[in-house]
């Protein structure tokens, strides 16, 4: 690999081991996935056979190694069994030790792997807020965290520090996988190759530290917050965590640096900070409630839900626009925020009918559908197409399933099924 002359005097200064490092940059890049634990357990994905996996990620729960070139081609992918991340990328969430009933910030959230990784952990239950600064990246996000079945999420599109004063002390723990130089990455993506230089590396870190400033001041007294790269520069990592640390009075408890010479991955940073407690702790405060679902709308979905679904579902009915959500309850008002996803988007009331949504159906457990149409390998591979596909189930709304699995929705009528799969997702 052609690097840099300033990284290579960099690295020979900095790592004892550099030939080492430099072996391996000449070496294909190392791919992983995550099992989505929302939806299936690791032993019975593998039992299943799904995706051929290479081994564990030995620091990730749910982690494995691939070698498939295409794994969102797959069915399997498209029911949001899997997500595919870097496997060093995969330290820095379980630091955090996300927990069922909290309320957790991902600062940086897109393409979204960390926030599956905290959402998994959350088990659907506390508040899970995914902010990501550029748009196109948060439309990224959003349509990740709909696939993987995320119903506590609230998916924004904000500058960081524009949420400081909002959010202040609100968060019992926070990430912050900060925009970096991306060293890490140089064997997996062309571009932060071509883009590194030591002038970017400065600019990277001033940047993280002005990221981590707003951070602290949405995690509350006792909060816990991670900070992570994927890059190796001190001015980035060890440094910033010691500013860190002294800059906002917190408490560093840990670092990890992954190289990729070390271990099966491109290579990452992780540091776990504790923010010490204060008396006369405030809690926040809803400062308006949110848009209510009016009684027309929500008895429509009522009905609908008895019908369709074994077991009601849990969370806030709100309204925006025509279309109804289900959001952790007691969330927060979304007044005055640009919000991409609040909770599960369920549908909309149209002509005194519910029209239910792809997000519900991706999200709403495999074994709580009444009406399902089970599709084969081809039938599932014709529905991501768009196409129509026969139908084994009674009239009306269904769950397409593949292998027990919803891909989408339908409408059964006679011998088959109309595809109300969402035309912006299928394949050609």
């Amino acid at each position: 690999m052609n690097l840099p002359e300033a990284y290579v005097s960099r690295i020979k200064r900095d790592l004892p081991d550099a030939d080492k490092y430099f072996a391996c940059m000449d070496l294909p890049p190392v791919k992983g996935m995550r099992i989505n634990t929302l939806k299936i357990s690791p032993e019975e994905f593998l039992a299943g056979e799904f995706l051929p996996a290479d081994g564990a990620v030995p620091w990730a729960a749910g982690g494995f190694y691939i070698k498939e070139e295409k794994p969102g081609k797959s069915a399997a992918f498209a029911a949001g069994l899997f997500y595919v991340q870097e496997p060093s990328a995969m330290c820095a969430a379980p630091l955090l030790a996300a927990s069922p009933g909290e309320r957790v910030l991902d600062l940086c959230a897109a393409p979204g792997g960390k926030s599956f990784q905290l959402a998994a952990d959350m088990r659907g239950k506390g508040i899970l807020v995914l902010n990501e600064k550029v748009p196109a990246r948060a439309a990224v996000l959003s349509e990740n965290i709909e696939r993987m079945g995320v119903s506590n999420a609230v998916v924004l599109c904000a500058d960081p520090a524009s949420l400081e004063e909002r959010f202040a002390g609100y968060f019992d723990k926070v990430l912050v996988d900060a925009p970096c130089s991306g060293e890490g990455m140089f064997r997996k993506e062309a571009a932060a190759l071509s883009e590194w230089s030591e002038e970017n590396v400065r600019m990277c870190a001033d940047r993280q530290r002005k990221i981590l400033q707003s951070a602290v001041q949405m995690l509350r007294p006792g909060g816990s917050l991670v900070y992570s790269t994927c890059t190796f520069s001190e001015e980035e990592d060890e440094i910033n965590a010691a500013w860190l640390a002294k800059k906002c009075a917190l408490t560093l408890t840990g670092e990890h640096k992954l190289w990729p010479h070390r271990v099966r991955g491109e290579g990452h940073f992780a540091a776990l900070f504790k923010k010490e407690k204060e008396e006369g702790e405030e809690r926040f405060l809803r400062r308006r409630q949110n848009p209510a679902a009016d009684k027309k709308s929500a008895a429509l979905w009522r009905a609908f839900e008895k019908e369709f679904f074994k077991r009601p579902l849990e969370g806030e009915l709100l309204m925006f626009g025509n279309a109804l959500y289900l959001v952790p309850e007691g969330l927060f008002s979304l007044e005055g925020l640009k919000v991409l996803r609040a909770g599960i988007r369920l549908g909309e009331a149209v002509n005194g009918r519910f029209e239910p949504s792809h997000a519900l159906a991706l999200a709403a457990g495999r074994d709580n559908f009444c009406n399902v149409n089970v599709l084969s390998d081809e039938s599932a591979a014709k529905f991501l197409r768009g196409e129509e596909v026969p139908a084994n189930c009674d009239k009306g709304w269904c769950a397409a399933a593949w292998r027990g699995f919803a891909l989408g929705l339908g409408k059964a009528g006679g011998n088959v099924m109309k595809n109300k799969y969402p035309k912006a997702l299928r394949r050609p």
